[in-house]
């Protein structure tokens, strides 16, 4: 019995010891987990952790010079707040149909943040909308807005890191009222967190648009989204291989999901009219197909 008990001892010595190894490769693999910007216990999965792992690097930042300069002279709307189910109310920069409307597009960020570029784009589609559409363009960082790089990695890195952006785009999705027809477009990272407000908004969602998001991988996840889908990707993006973007369309058809894929012989952010790459012949004509996409399902 002796020799038992210290047997069974010496293999749960063994074991604790495998599992203070595995902690430490994953703290080594995702350095976020248990910091600050891990506030509700988020461990990065999915769609997260592979954009997390794209968006840290070097290659990823240097596909990304700093906006132009731009402040939005005269808006069109104003920031508004709404409530979140984690008690921190959310913000949008928000444009309101002349006439009442249940239509509803949720505008969402690149990784830089809810700048006057990202607004300009949102009256930009709500001009082309005839005015009749209600817009929000939500701040995923909570008031924080990059202007270079580095800022721009630290502030996406802590969003990858937490929920919250999921818990804003809940609280942006409840804002609109129990029998609103909701649209999202989105770019970059806003690109894929359009997707993922389909993924969330169910029934509601009616139209997604995402520009060179990172695509979803799970089928299960795919199987939720109840509306169409517009993708528009760059086939000289080095962040989102054309592989990848045809995996994902060919998962959107095993799931019965109707999914439009745009592709133009382009680098990342090449609908941006901030970027210095900016390409405006394709990003016009990306434009207008959203719109496009947009009126259909209208």
């Amino acid at each position: 019995m002796k020799h038992l008990i210290i047997t069974i001892l010496g293999c749960m010595t063994f074991i604790h010891l495998l599992q203070a190894q595995q902690l430490v490769q994953e703290k080594k693999a995702n350095p976020l987990a248990g910091t600050c910007c891990d506030t509700d216990s988020w461990q990065p999965a999915g769609t997260d952790a592979n954009f997390m792992a794209v968006a840290s690097t070097k290659d990823f930042g240097s596909m990304h010079l700093p906006p132009l300069p731009y402040a939005l002279p005269n808006p069109k709307g104003n920031m508004v707040m709404f409530n979140c189910s984690d008690g921190t109310p959310g913000k949008a920069y928000a444009i309101m149909a002349h006439h009442k409307s249940n239509n509803y597009l949720i505008v969402i960020q690149e990784w830089w943040g809810l700048n006057d570029h990202i607004k300009k784009e949102a009256e930009k589609y709500y001009d082309a909308l005839g005015g009749n559409v209600n817009v929000l363009a939500v701040d995923l960082y909570d008031g924080k807005v990059a202007e270079t790089v580095d800022s721009a990695q630290q502030y996406i890195r802590a969003a990858l890191g937490s929920s919250r952006k999921e818990t804003i785009l809940r609280g942006a999705l409840d804002y609109t009222g129990a029998n609103a027809n909701v649209y999202s477009v989105g770019w970059c990272f806003g690109g894929m967190m359009s997707l993922q407000t389909a993924i969330m908004g169910g029934s509601k969602m009616k139209g997604s648009i995402m520009y060179y998001g990172t695509p979803e991988k799970d089928a299960e996840k795919i199987n939720k989204i109840q509306c169409d889908v517009l993708g528009i990707f760059g086939t000289q993006d080095r962040s989102i291989p054309n592989e990848t973007v045809d995996a994902f369309a060919d998962n959107m058809q095993q799931a019965g999901k109707k999914f439009t894929l745009v592709r133009y012989d382009a680098v990342h952010a090449f609908a941006n009219p901030s970027n210095p790459r900016y390409n405006k012949e394709f990003g016009d004509d990306a434009f207008e197909k959203s719109i496009a996409f947009l009126k259909a399902r209208m």
